[in-house]
Formats: structure tokens, C-alpha cells, sequence
């Protein structure tokens, strides 16, 4: 069983995810408020990563990502050779990725999916280096989960082995809808399902940390903080939920 992915994000650098945190609310990336959620529920707060949509932004999130990945690496978490993006929004961002990775001297080959099979030129539906090694997925959040289980289909049908999955905020909330709630989060189901670990660069405590830093911006959303906090106590994940196990696979 893999190191469950909210407790590998905590053994991150703190100064990392808050850095991020303060990123994503300078780029409107991050918003409090109301706002109704794919599953029915009344969240207050939303993370749309589609808002990352111009170069500098895009460039200084897959810093992040890079950042998370190799700091997981060099903890033991993962080892991996390439990194593979779902359709559509990872394919920006496995794209970003590996051009921060080359940066930092480490030269990983990509690939992406599209939608439908092409039925022509080089045919199939996997753009990019072939499949082989050990395979991060990136990706922006997991909801329901969907992209992960059609990646690593096509990973494993490849003969490549799905790594991880690198993600940039974990909600660290139950499945289900607004009146129905299950035990796990899509997180933990994929890391049951898959036993790979699923790395963020932030998670739900990290938008609680960044609340009570006492700055300016965030002294002003304060009147956020028990909204969010009754949202995870009725929704979120707990940590006597979490799987028990060693490091990541």
C-alpha cells in the first residue's frame, strides 16, 4: 500500500505549497465564495487551474509541479523515466512540465492522449514519446477520477507502469453528492485502486495555513476560514480514513 498522498504533500516543503497557495490567489486561480460544485455540494472556495491561461503564469505553475515532483523523488516517494498528460487539460500541463524539468538538467520524455483515435497518418490516440518506464501522470485535480482510470489503461496496455499521479491541489474531500458522502476521497480511491501514490503540491490544509499567516490579503478573506471549515468537517477527508502503509510503490 502507497504512502497515502495528503501525508507525502505534508513531508513537502511547507514554503513550497504556501508559495503556491499565494500564487494561485494572485493569478484568480483560487476565489472564495460560493460556489456549486460538480457534485451538487456548496463549496466556499473553487480552484479552477484553466485561469493559468498565459505564458508567464503557465511557465511559473510547472515550476511548481517540477519542483513537487523531483522533491518527491529525492524523499523516495517515486522513481520515474517519462510523464504522460490526459486530455485536455493535462496536455498543457505535462507539456509546461517537462520543459521546467529540462531546466533543471532532467530531460523526461512526454506523451498525451487525444479523445478519439485518429484513423489516419500515425493513427491511435497517444501523441508523444511511446509508453514505456515508469509513467507520471499530470494532471490539474482529480474529481471523480475518470482520467486517471483511462491513463492507466493506456499506460498499462503499453506495457509501461503507471508511477504517480502529480496534481496541484487536493480538496481532500469524500465522493458522493451534496447529501450522499462515501468514505474516501477520489484521492484515496485511486491510490487504493492503483497503488500508486497521487502527489500534490498543495492540499485543503495548506489553503488553511496560508489563512492564518496574518497577512494582509489573507487577514481579508478570514471571514472565509469557518465557512471552509465547516465544509471539510461535513465533507472532507479524515485522517483515521487513511490506508496504513509504508512509502510509495
Amino acid at each position: 500500500m502507497p504512502l497515502q498522498g495528503i501525508l507525502v504533500s505534508q513531508e513537502l516543503r511547507q514554503d513550497l505549497r504556501t508559495e503556491f497557495i499565494r500564487f494561485a490567489m494572485d493569478s484568480g486561480v483560487l476565489r472564495f465564495g460560493e460556489f456549486k460544485t460538480k457534485a451538487g455540494r456548496l463549496s466556499p472556495y473553487f480552484f479552477n487551474a484553466g485561469l493559468f491561461h498565459d505564458g508567464a503564469r503557465l511557465g511559473r505553475l510547472a515550476e511548481f509541479y517540477a519542483r513537487t515532483l523531483l522533491d518527491a523523488e529525492k524523499a523516495g516517494h517515486l522513481q520515474f523515466d517519462m510523464l504522460f498528460g490526459p486530455a485536455y487539460k493535462g496536455i498543457p500541463l505535462v507539456s509546461a512540465v517537462s520543459i521546467a524539468l529540462w531546466r533543471k538538467e532532467r530531460n523526461i520524455a512526454f506523451a498525451y492522449n487525444r479523445k478519439e483515435a485518429k484513423d489516419h497518418g500515425e493513427g491511435g490516440n497517444v501523441i508523444g514519446a511511446p509508453l514505456q518506464g515508469r509513467v507520471v501522470i499530470v494532471d490539474d485535480v482529480i474529481s471523480a477520477g475518470t482520467s486517471v482510470r483511462e491513463s492507466v489503461r493506456m499506460i498499462r496496455d503499453a506495457g509501461a507502469t503507471p508511477a504517480a499521479v502529480l496534481i496541484a491541489l487536493d480538496r481532500c474531500e469524500r465522493g458522493g453528492d451534496a447529501d450522499q458522502v462515501s468514505d474516501l476521497s477520489a484521492v484515496q480511491e485511486v491510490e487504493r485502486d492503483y497503488g500508486i501514490p497521487v502527489i500534490s503540491i498543495a492540499a485543503l490544509g495548506d489553503i488553511f495555513t496560508y489563512l492564518d499567516s496574518g497577512s494582509h490579503a489573507s487577514g481579508e478573506l478570514m471571514p472565509y476560514r469557518e465557512k471552509i471549515a465547516a465544509y471539510r468537517e461535513r465533507y472532507g477527508v479524515s485522517l483515521s480514513s487513511l490506508p496504513a502503509g509504508g512509502g510509495a510503490r
